[in-house]
């Protein structure tokens, strides 16, 4: 349970609006519990009866495809499919940090599997999920509840004909609801899970509709259940200062199961209403920019997903959404092509806990894919030449049309030139110059963003004014990530905090203060003070943050960035204006797979297999190499949730007298090996 502190905090964050909406809402869960008690919800009768024959269904996942069943999936997708649903079929889940653990048989659905701890069955609104010792990891409970991997056998049904798999789809499906009844138990304690799982069941069935297992008692029964689901989000969906990513899932999770149960009870209220939602979030959870405004790339890409499949859906049945709908997706995939134009992935700017909508295949290429979808849906060039290939997705969505239209959509010219790009209202500049993704290349993106969305920023990071360096092709200095949310308080805040991101830290503090695992007080409030590209590549970016006045001696942090094309260098000038004297920490994280040494005084030399480069901080500061084997000091990067890895973090500390400036320098060479 949460801290008396805590609630106060969470308390200040709220409007008189939404404070009166939960107290409506913990009324309504107080009454909830008698109700389930005396079985006071949908009977399964009432729904049954109204929603229509066995055959009758809205829209069909897999009708683009029909015409030449699987002949089109090439061999390659078909036998990694298929390795990957007969470990679905062995009950060998991979997700987070967890490498095909077996799940149990029958698969056991509230069990964190990871610490081995049992989730409780009580009363689901009482759980506290947040709580380690409660719940286990709830994040670990809620993945394989998702049931990502059903929709993973039900391809597999397509591609191979092989009825084992509907077989294997729906006795995970039966025990699933043997297990978790309606209102017990982690799986019915927050909407947006209820929301994906309802998105893979509507997959999942109509893949496997041909089987002819989705009749008799399990159909019924499955009716129930999707029912139950859509009365639930639809009461509960979420509001204020926490709707964020969840009310977008919820939203789309109705929209799509109403579009496909379309003769459910309720079906087109709630469909209206789900449609409503959806189009009036994709502008205000994101910027005219395109970036979503939780100032959190891992869940742009999530948020991303959800508005495409609901897109979709909406053309499926002839609902489709407004052009002005159409017109932010395509900014929000154009937001994410610019940031993974210098290197292999974007940058891990914010939180990202490695959530997914659909399993559809090239999950290893990550956003690449799915800019491959964005490529046939917008026509698009420049996302065609980012995904590099006609992506399994895009076949599983749009049917085997689609890959002619990828292949008629013009090639982009080899060695093409990045440009500097300013997002000017979700606060992202790229200094680029060189070809993409070339050794030649090079691109910084710095961030000068709002903390994040809201008034709690749950999933910002206090990163003002910190940047990623892209060069040869790789990652060179990056975001370090997330790692945990809920199991490990010390590395959550750590991965949080300042000093895991290249920026300063002044006096040991953050700029932005937390209040909580996923709640901040006072923000650091970045601007950019000067955006100057140049013509062919590079320019120069001005930012300031004021997160330091709260001191007791206030500080104002303004650095310049420079990136000079002509000599593949990179000038870094933080500039602290200040009275008194502060303690200053500039952190620059490195990738992985790059080695570091000490050249000169000052002077470092950075190795990667692609080339090398050299950093030089100002001799006023002690500059040493941090390695991961020392918790919370540096050196650590994490790529998935609850996976880490030791990396080297060069730190330069020192004294700052009053105002002074500090001058770094990024020097890359030719570029030429």
């Amino acid at each position: 349970m949460q801290s008396l502190t805590w609630y106060t905090q969470r308390l200040r964050t709220m409007s008189p609006a939404e404070i009166l909406w939960r107290l409506r809402s913990a009324a309504r869960d107080f009454l909830d519990r008698y109700r389930l008690d005396f079985q006071m919800y949908p009977a399964p009768s009432d729904v049954c009866r109204r929603a229509g024959s066995a055959n009758s269904y809205g829209f069909e996942v897999w009708r683009a495809l029909d015409a030449v069943g699987g002949t089109e999936i090439p061999a390659d997708w078909k036998q990694t499919l298929i390795r990957q649903a007969e470990r679905v079929v062995a009950h060998r889940l991979s997700f987070f940090n967890l490498s095909e653990v077996f799940l149990g048989d029958p698969i056991d659905w509230n069990r964190d599997h990871a610490h081995g701890k049992q989730a409780p069955m009580g009363y689901s609104p009482s759980i506290d999920y947040r709580d380690f010792r409660v719940t286990g990891d709830c994040k670990l409970v809620w993945e394989p509840n998702r049931h990502h991997q059903l929709v993973v056998l039900g391809r597999a049904y397509q591609a191979t004909g092989d009825r084992r798999y509907a077989v294997e789809a729906v006795a995970q499906m039966q025990s699933w609801m043997d297990q978790c009844p309606f209102g017990k138990g982690m799986n019915w304690r927050s909407p947006l899970e209820l929301g994906i799982r309802l998105i893979n069941w509507v997959w999942t069935i109509d893949l496997i509709r041909g089987s002819g297992l989705v009749a008799g008692e399990f159909r019924s029964r499955l009716l129930h259940a999707v029912y139950l689901h859509l009365w639930e989000i639809t009461r509960k969906y979420s509001r204020g200062s926490s709707a964020n990513n969840h009310l977008v899932g919820e939203a789309a999770g109705v929209f799509i199961a109403c579009s496909f149960f379309n003769e459910m009870p309720n079906a087109r209220k709630w469909l209206d209403e789900s449609r409503a939602l959806i189009v009036r979030e994709i502008v205000a959870q994101t910027y005219e920019d395109g970036c979503t405004r939780e100032q959190a790339m891992g869940y742009h890409f999530f948020v991303l997903q959800f508005f495409l499949i609901a897109g979709l859906v909406g053309r499926y049945t002839g609902r489709d959404f407004p052009e002005a709908f159409w017109t932010r997706l395509e900014r929000m995939f154009a937001f994410a092509a610019a940031m993974t134009e210098g290197g292999e992935t974007a940058p891990m700017f914010g939180d990202c806990d490695d959530g997914y909508v659909l399993d559809l295949g090239g999950r290893s290429e990550g956003l690449r894919a799915w800019l491959g979808v964005a490529a046939v849906l917008f026509n698009r060039s420049d996302f065609k030449a980012l995904s590099g290939k006609f992506p399994e997705p895009a076949l599983w969505l749009l049917g085997a049309p689609a890959k002619k239209r990828f292949d008629s959509i013009p090639s982009m010219r080899p060695g093409r030139q990045m440009a500097s790009k300013g997002f000017r209202e979700s606060g992202y500049y790229l200094l680029q110059c060189g070809s993409s993704r070339c050794r030649e290349g090079v691109s910084v993106v710095v961030d000068c963003a709002e903390l994040g969305y809201k008034s709690i920023a749950a999933h910002g990071h206090a990163d003002a004014l910190s940047f990623v360096l892209r060069a040869f092709g790789r990652e060179v200095f990056v975001d370090p990530g997330t790692y945990d949310y809920f199991t490990y308080p010390e590395w959550r805040a750590y991965f949080r905090s300042t000093r895991a991101h290249n920026t300063v830290t002044v006096d040991n503090q953050d700029q932005s203060v937390m209040l909580g695992p996923f709640m901040w007080g006072h923000r650091a409030d970045s601007r950019c003070v000067e955006w100057d590209p140049w013509p062919g590549g590079g320019g120069k970016i001005v930012a300031e943050h004021g997160g330091y006045l709260r001191l007791r001696d206030p500080v104002v942090h303004r650095r310049s960035i420079e990136l000079d094309p002509k000599t593949r260098s990179v000038t870094i000038i933080d500039e602290i204006a200040a009275e008194a004297n502060h303690h200053l920490a500039i952190c620059f994280h490195l990738a992985e797979h790059c080695r570091a040494s000490a050249d000169s005084a000052g002077t470092f030399r950075i190795s990667l297999p692609e080339g090398e480069l050299t950093l030089t901080v100002d001799l006023r500061l002690n500059a040493t190499l941090v390695e991961g084997n020392e918790p919370f000091k540096g050196g650590w990067v994490s790529r998935g949730y609850h996976r880490k890895a030791p990396t080297l973090t060069l730190v330069a500390e020192g004294e700052c007298r009053g105002h002074e400036t500090f001058r770094s320098v990024i020097a890359m060479g030719s570029g030429k090996l």
